[in-house]
């Protein structure tokens, strides 16, 4: 545990506590404590305090003084709540450094970090006055609730619109309140609990022979409760807890004979707490050999290390690179008692990744991520804490999980975009926050990828990283061979078979032919992009967003991507009445349905966001592939990232200038590294494996450069774009959105904004312009930016625009403005 350096106080001292509350404050707010809790708070512990009137909150304690604030009167906390701390003193400065980086607050960085389970929230609670009276009258609804609150003492206000099955329950509780029939109290509710489990244990009065003997002589009139005893005695050899459901099993003697038992005291069932995490019992073992490629990349980052922390692996698409991890994290779990993090950018890497790193280190490792229940993830994050986990394989939340003694840090596929977080605060990269992360644990950072971003290659280069590339295959496997197909040609042709060209239904043909597995990549989930009215032109528009409405054929309905909102389908216009309603663009969904059209006795599995909603969709998606009860398995990007598997021999992508259109200057890279990444998941075995590319723009510049795998060439042109026009790596951003339900309010609040921050920071500031999308949940947004070169200093531009913003929003003029800061929003 890290030493927080507390002074111990004295009993009969007045302390205070400044605390983080899990709440977008600009201020931290300072609690007085009670005496007789002195001597339990610690930094880092959890505190239950009062914020407001009625609310209660777990706050943290960052700091702990005899100095009171000077503007306000210190309210007490109520309780601390843990025996030690639940965070490190380490985390409190990384805390702290993301906060002042990415320009939020810390309760933003809090609520971010903390399991929900962690975080106790305050719930309203009814109970009956003490002086109730039975003889005022009630209206039915009010009569359930008083009678519920007989039987049990207390409800929350959940529990009464359970009750009532109704949401609109505030004026019945009003109703109680003014007839002076219950009281609210405020109840911290501590949400974790521990997963117990039924154990079984023999009296120990039968741990004398000729007392067991006895039982026996008992229990031969009674055959199933004598096989109960015998699967007992027979399990007990193992020197394992015996749990209630493996004598059951063991035994089959049915629960009625075990009951019986425990009747007689003969058995104790003991409740324990046990781990939700699934785990096997795999032993750590490295069987694996690397190979002369992987063997001169590792010599080379091991040599790296010792002059850089941050190393960039640039190697080809199945390289190995998995393999040289290995071999890393190896080195540091037998050597040191060190923990490494290894970073993957989806949940659909870590579920595949996960199968193959647990060979060589079974139960030291544990797994982070969003599909984990708020139970679990505590657990996990305990685990981590005390040392139990030595390697982390997460998502970015993993970045925030309580290291002890952390080594190194792994970020698989760099490039990728899920590592930024766009909403809510903190927006972070979590690529960059694990080297400032790394820097305080005195740590070493690899960066891994086979089309690295611009920046990090670009710090490369400079020197500021270590760089060492790998450039052929494991195994000596070739690249895939890649073909451009014109869509513009094959129509002209009519050689078009709904949207798959001659030359992509050929390849399916003959990669089905020879039992081969097909991947198909369209970066547009659902049915049809739009509706539209062929007589007026009219589209169906989402009632809170700027944004059409994408058909999903499964569902019937129409939804907005966005905000949620979905709508039933229209067949009729709404504007004119015309019946010619037609479908445009297509998703993964349209392309499923034409695709079992053509080959209705093939099996066709769908990988996208819609698909893999439930905690082990995506996983039963990943293993029915892997076992090759999947022919041809479409795809949004999701397919492009890390999957490996051995049959998988032609990859189709149905329409490569969905990507190249976008209005972003991170376009063209962006496409080069999702085509690049789709490509690499062909032929990753023995043979050399097909890539079809469909576009209506083969001469493309970056369609020419994924073909022929130069990514050192898109790199120099992009490059020197970057710089021509001055984009990062050659400046900083920092994206400011303005937000107001009414257009006009904010047009001019945006205005007024720019041109303060024009009259500070110059030419640095462009805007305010709309977004590509400008309304979103009934919010109209504008958005200014604010571009610094690379020796402009940056925390300077920062304070500035903080003390900029708060005097903004503090103008009674702008009160009703929302404003957004994104650093670094790429």
């Amino acid at each position: 545990m890290d030493n927080f350096g507390t002074d111990i106080f004295s009993e009969r001292e007045t302390l205070f506590v400044e605390v983080i509350l899990p709440l977008s404050l600009a201020k931290n707010y300072t609690y007085r404590v009670p005496f007789d809790l002195n001597d339990q708070i610690e930094i880092g512990k959890r505190v239950v305090v009062q914020f407001g009137k009625h609310k209660i909150y777990t706050a943290l304690i960052k700091a702990i003084s005899k100095q009171p604030p000077l503007v306000y009167e210190a309210k007490y906390i109520i309780d601390v709540i843990d025996a030690e701390p639940v965070i490190t003193a380490t985390q409190l400065k990384f805390w702290g450094w993301m906060t002042g980086y990415y320009m939020c607050n810390e309760g933003d960085v809090m609520s971010a970090a903390l399991p929900a389970s962690l975080k106790l929230a305050s719930e309203t609670i009814l109970v009956l006055r003490d002086d109730f009276s039975d003889e005022i009258a009630l209206s039915e609804k009010e009569e359930v609730i008083i009678t519920a609150l007989k039987k049990q003492q207390k409800l929350t206000v959940n529990d009464v619109s359970k009750l009532l099955g109704q949401k609109t329950i505030y004026p019945i509780i009003n109703g109680l309140l003014d007839k002076e029939l219950v009281l609210v109290a405020e109840e911290v509710v501590q949400k974790y609990k521990p997963l117990l489990k039924s154990f079984i244990v023999l009296n120990d009065f039968y741990n004398d022979q000729d007392n067991l003997k006895q039982l026996f002589a008992v229990l031969e009139r009674a055959p199933k409760q004598l096989d109960a005893l015998l699967a007992y005695l027979k399990l007990q050899k193992s020197n394992l807890p015996i749990a209630k459901e493996t004598l059951l099993e063991e035994s089959n003697c049915g629960a009625g004979a075990l009951k019986a038992l425990t009747d007689k005291d003969v058995f104790m069932v003991m409740k324990r707490p046990v781990s939700r995490l699934a785990f096997n019992d795999d032993e750590f073992h490295s069987s694996f050999q690397l190979n002369a490629g992987q063997e001169t990349a590792l010599n080379q980052i091991n040599k790296a290390f010792e002059e850089k922390d941050v190393v960039l692996l640039h190697g080809v698409t199945a390289s190995g690179k998995t393999q040289v991890y290995i071999k890393l994290i190896e080195k540091i779990i037998q050597n040191t008692d060190g923990q490494v993090l290894f970073l993957l950018p989806e949940i659909a890497l870590t579920t595949q990744i996960v199968d193959r790193i647990k060979r060589y280190f079974g139960n030291a490792i544990g797994v982070y991520h969003s599909k984990f229940n708020n139970s679990e993830r505590v657990e996990i994050w305990n685990k981590v804490r005390t040392g139990a986990f030595k390697v982390i394989l997460g998502a970015r939340s993993a970045v925030f999980l309580p290291f002890q003694h952390l080594k190194l840090i792994v970020v698989d596929e760099e490039h990728e975009p899920s590592y930024k977080q766009y909403d809510p605060a903190p927006r972070y990269q979590a690529r960059d926050a694990s080297i400032y992360l790394a820097y305080l644990h005195q740590a070493k950072v690899i960066l891994g990828s086979a089309t690295p971003s611009l920046e990090s290659y670009y710090n490369a280069l400079q020197g500021k990283y270590g760089l060492v590339e790998m450039r052929e295959r494991f195994g000596g496997v070739q690249l895939p061979n890649q073909q451009v197909v014109s869509i513009s040609e094959e129509t002209k042709n009519k050689s078009m078979v709904s949207y798959f060209s001659s030359v992509l239904i050929k390849d399916i043909d003959l990669a089905l032919s020879r039992k081969e597995q097909v991947v198909l990549f369209q970066n547009r989930r659902g049915y049809a992009t739009i509706l539209i009215c062929a007589t007026c032109g009219y589209t169906p528009k989402c009632v809170n967003c700027d944004v059409s409405l994408t058909y999903h054929k499964s569902s019937g309905k129409l939804h907005c991507h966005y905000c949620g909102y979905h709508q039933s389908s229209v067949n009729i216009c709404p504007a004119c009445g015309s019946v010619h309603v037609e479908q445009k663009g297509f998703g993964t969904e349209r392309i499923e349905e034409e695709l079992k059209l053509l080959y209705p006795d093939v099996n066709i599995a769908r990988l996208d966001m819609d698909s893999t909603r439930t905690k082990n969709g995506l996983q039963q998606i990943l293993n029915d592939f892997q076992d090759k009860k999947t022919d041809i398995l479409i795809g949004t990007q999701m397919v492009a990232k890390g999957l490996d598997f051995d049959n998988l021999n032609l990859i189709g992508v149905i329409n490569a200038d969905t990507l190249l259109g976008y209005p972003d200057f991170r376009a063209y890279e962006r496409s080069f590294q999702l085509l690049a990444q789709v490509a690499g998941r062909a032929g990753r075995r023995a043979d050399q494996g097909n890539v079809c590319i469909q576009t209506y723009d083969a001469d493309n510049r970056i369609i020419k450069q994924v073909v022929e795998n130069d990514y050192v060439g898109m790199y120099n042109d992009e490059i020197a774009e970057r710089e021509r026009f001055l984009y990062p790596p050659f400046s900083r951003m920092i994206f400011l959105y303005i937000k107001h339900k009414d257009s006009h309010v904010l047009d001019h609040a945006a205005l007024t904004l720019a041109n303060i921050l024009k009259a500070k920071f110059g030419k640095r500031v462009l805007g305010p312009e709309q977004p590509l999308v400008s309304r979103v949940r009934n919010l109209y947004i504008k958005q200014i930016i604010i571009k610094a070169d690379r020796h402009t200093a940056i925390q300077k531009v920062k304070d500035a625009l903080r003390d900029t913003l708060t005097e903004f929003n503090a103008t009674k003029e702008f009160k009703g403005i929302f404003t957004q800061i994104d650093v670094d929003p790429y």
